[in-house]
């Protein structure tokens, strides 16, 4: 298990709250193996204990005790506003499997409840289960969902909802409003315990440089710039990018008012909380910087004291400024790593191959024209596989017709041709390469709603279908055409609070 410390500004012992009446709501086998359980596809733990401890009703499972679930303080802006202390108030964690630690989610009060009940409902314990493992299926690093455990048990939010736990894994939870907690304490000391357990278990070659802590944030920037290319290139949007929901592993973490684009809006809001669009589709990779930026002035003491080793003895004004600079000038990095991974992304999903100098227009004007129509993103990227290089405009009819501005999209589409025939491209090749990295089945909101909706009056038939489908999205499955259609106007306009 990593980084923890005993104290209550650091982290504390805390044990799960039971729920009445636990009962199996979904189990991903594809997850179980990550702590070593197989079990067939579609099956449950054979040993009843499981339900028990993933419910939080008790602490022994398969030989193993788990002697004492934590719950960590964090702090973190929220909304760009610091917010201060903050922390697990209702994800607790068990202890580690192989390397995995085991949070559950909706077990109960901690010490950082504040003012909520520690418990999570139905509805956005599926919709975390759902996506966490459709991210993973896209390929797109994640937290990971093992389960979810249901209870009658009653839950206020807007309305009367019943509680559930969903139960995470992931190598670790550490966040940016980790650094930030213990910086804003002044709790040098415990930064530079996270930092170096940072880099012994997650960042090793970072350790190998004169300066690992300066090396240590270049990477965590740079896995950030990375995934926010990856979440652009699918349609992602998370809701809630505040620094104490992002990752210093750079995985997609704590899913909460997500949504994956249905027609194409670059200030797309999936966040109805959300009012002024901060976390809007087109500003995402921005937010994750200023996370980043945030990042830097937590662990502005630890480069201070790695300048401070190699010139023993500046003043302290001079070591302030030096570190500031240094920090700066590896933040200045993530435009370009993530412009360059954005680049790659949108090259991939158009099937080319080579790098030319009017890629990055030829995408921009494709979403452009995107968002003034209001396109399908994923199916139309699904279709765009199959034109050919030579036909005729007019042949596209599936594609074309999707447009109201069609000479726009037939200009837009002389113009991608001729870059295909540069390449010399083959038509069945290409396909194939695009078709293995833009997705036929996403989380389309309406679809987690028709399975919360199910699961709601016990009928989780649908969940798990719905499951099995997103852990192949690149994957024809004919049988399941139906679940890669846009959704009906009027289901187009589902949206999502903060509320879980």
């Amino acid at each position: 298990m990593t980084f923890i410390l005993s104290g209550a500004a650091v982290c504390q012992i805390v044990t799960p709250t039971p729920v009445p009446d636990p009962y199996w709501v979904a189990f991903s086998t594809n997850a179980a193996k990550l702590i070593g359980l197989n079990i067939a596809p579609n099956q449950l733990p054979a040993d009843p204990a499981w339900l028990q401890v993933l419910a939080g009703n008790a602490l022994q499972v398969a030989g193993r005790q788990f002697i004492e679930p934590t719950a960590t303080a964090y702090s973190g802006h929220q909304f760009g506003m610091w917010a201060g202390q903050l922390g697990d108030g209702r994800a607790i964690l068990l202890g580690d499997i192989q390397g995995q630690e085991i949070q559950l989610k909706g077990a109960g009060k901690t010490p950082y409840s504040r003012m909520g009940d520690g418990r999570a409902v139905l509805r956005s314990s599926i919709r975390e289960y759902l996506c966490s493992e459709a991210m993973d299926a896209l390929g797109i690093p994640t937290t990971r969902a093992l389960a979810v455990v249901g209870s009658k048990q009653k839950v206020i939010r807007e309305t009367i909802e019943t509680a559930a736990v969903c139960t995470r894994l992931a190598p670790s939870f550490l966040r940016v409003g980790h650094f930030e907690h213990f910086a804003s304490l002044q709790m040098h000391a415990e930064l530079q315990i996270l930092a170096d357990d940072l880099i012994s278990n997650f960042y090793p070659t970072c350790g190998d440089s004169t300066a690992p802590y300066l090396e240590l944030f270049k990477a965590i920037s740079a896995r950030t710039a990375h995934l926010a290319a990856q979440w652009q290139a699918v349609g992602f949007c998370h809701g809630v990018l505040n620094t104490d929901n992002t990752s210093l592993l750079g995985l997609t973490m704590d899913y909460g008012p997500f949504g994956f684009l249905d027609q194409f809006q670059i200030n797309h809001i999936c966040n109805h909380s959300d009012s002024g669009g901060r976390y809007s589709y087109q500003r995402q990779p921005q937010i994750l910087h200023w996370n980043m930026a945030c990042l830097a002035s937590a662990m502005l003491p630890l480069i201070e004291q790695e300048i401070k080793q190699v010139n023993a003895s500046p003043s302290e004004n001079d070591l302030s400024n030096a570190a500031q600079t240094t920090l700066r000038n590896a933040l200045a990095l993530y435009p370009d790593i993530y412009q360059k991974a954005w680049e790659a992304h949108f090259r991939a999903k158009l099937g080319l191959l080579e790098t030319h100098s009017d890629d990055v227009a030829l995408i921009e004007a494709l979403l452009q024209l995107m968002h003034h129509n209001q396109i399908d993103f994923t199916t139309f990227f699904r279709h765009l596989a199959s034109i050919s290089a030579l036909a005729s405009t007019h042949q596209n009819t599936v594609l074309r017709d999707q447009f109201l501005n069609r000479d726009g999209f037939d200009a837009w589409l002389l113009r991608f041709r001729t870059r295909l025939q540069q390449e010399h491209s083959n038509d069945a090749e290409r396909k194939q390469r695009m078709n293995q990295v833009n997705p036929k089945f996403i989380l389309r909101n309406h679809l987690a709603q028709a399975a919360i909706e199910a699961a709601q009056l016990d009928d989780f038939s649908e969940l798990a279908r719905l499951a099995t489908i997103l852990r192949k999205p690149y994957d024809e499955q004919l049988e399941y055409e139906a679940y890669a259609q846009p959704p009906p106007a009027e289901l187009n306009s589902i949206a999502v609070s903060c509320s879980s």
